[in-house]
């Protein structure tokens, strides 16, 4: 069957894709990628020892979240200054460019940012921001770690497993073409170079945070090749982790396993849309989208961001949102620079005002405004 124009060049850019991937760095430099970055942030400060960090307001209800990032920052001191670059799909005009974002980020080392909200339906690019912004920076995993907090009640307590997620090709490699009229065709991308890498990347994070097991996530029941690339890649890199046990479970059961007895995870592995998927029902297991941190890593870079990807729109403007996941991915942020007792002290700060149960937002429970749990996290804050 003859292909189309479009059709034609989507193959040729899956095989450019395939070419590209296949050059990725080596596994021994991603050994050790966060410490070597934190290395190089280290590096940046100035002689008054204020570091510059990029922060991407994001769409929704970003903005506002990051001006309790600011508010907390600027009154208990800490030693950062922001270049705000904002960028969106929903606001083109005001936008800057990718390749802006990029080089900020590449000149800062690290970055506090905001959900990009992507359209939906038919037409515009295949390519996201998202997907170029990470691509361009190899940010190939996002980290989410998932835990209880004293005072949120929910159906499980005690919660503390990590979501680990490849974030640069599987079924987000935008290489779609229709066919024929109404038949489309959508790649899902999967190479060895990269499910080993995120592999590697997270056995050593159960080494460092002295974390126990490792679980690959797939369908290579269904996906034989590709999901099953996947998981052949994670049992080679286990045998090199003795002390860290490996086993793997279809994406289904899994997230059954989540909801039913989700204490049986500690670190799960995941190529992209599964990690999607399983960072958001994880959050709703402890609490939901307003009070989960996500972290993202390439060899060089630190980006720090809400876990859960959801602007929030429809409360823009409207002084509701909870800032509790903003402020622990900025106290991350702030552990990833070394500035560890300005970390220490904003996330106790923020477990503490969420244990007491006076102060709560909507989602929470309770009537506090954004301002109101902001002040009172201040307000709690202890050196």
């Amino acid at each position: 069957m003859a292909l189309t124009a479009a059709g034609r060049l989507s193959i040729f850019s899956m095989f450019r894709l395939h070419r590209s991937l296949q050059r990725a760095p080596p596994l021994t430099r991603c050994l050790l990628a966060p410490l070597s970055a934190q290395q190089d942030v280290g590096s940046r400060r100035s002689a008054g020892g204020v570091s510059t960090v990029t922060m991407i307001p994001g769409d929704g209800v970003g903005p506002e979240l990051m001006t309790s990032v600011k508010t907390v920052f600027k009154n208990i001191g800490v030693p950062i200054q922001f270049e705000q670059v904002f960028i969106s799909e929903l606001h083109s005009k005001e936008s800057a460019t990718v390749a802006e974002v990029v080089s900020s980020i590449q000149r800062n080392g690290v970055c506090l940012k905001g959900i990009i909200s992507t359209p939906h339906g038919v037409g515009g690019e295949l390519q996201t921001i998202n997907m170029k912004f990470r691509r361009a920076l190899n940010l190939f995993a996002n980290v989410v770690h998932v835990q209880s907090i004293p005072g949120v009640a929910t159906r499980h307590e005690a919660l503390d497993f990590v979501v680990i997620r490849e974030q640069l090709e599987g079924e987000y490699s935008a290489l779609e073409h229709e066919s024929v009229p109404g038949v489309v065709e959508c790649l899902k991308i999967i190479t060895r170079a990269n499910s080993e890498r995120i592999a590697k990347f997270a056995f050593d994070y159960a080494v460092k945070n002295g974390r126990s097991k490792v679980t690959a996530v797939h369908k290579a029941n269904i996906m034989k090749l590709g999901d099953g690339l996947f998981l052949e890649s994670c049992a080679n890199v286990a045998p090199l982790y003795p002390s860290i046990k490996f086993e793997s479970m279809i994406i289904d059961n899994c997230c059954m396993q989540l909801v039913s007895d989700p204490y049986q995870f500690d670190v799960m592995v995941m190529p992209n849309l599964y990690g999607n998927i399983v960072d958001n029902l994880a959050a709703g297991l402890v609490g939901g989208a307003g009070i989960v941190p996500g972290e993202n890593y390439s060899p060089e870079y630190g980006i720090f961001e809400p876990g859960a990807r959801h602007p929030f729109a429809h409360a823009v403007g409207r002084n509701v949102a909870n800032p509790t996941a903003i402020l622990l991915a900025s106290s991350k942020l702030l552990s990833y620079m070394k500035l560890n007792s300005y970390a220490d002290a904003i996330r106790s700060a923020v477990f503490d005002v969420i244990k007491a149960k006076k102060v709560r937002t909507k989602d929470l429970g309770g009537h506090a405004t954004t301002s109101e749990f902001t002040i009172a996290v201040l307000n709690a804050i202890k050196f």
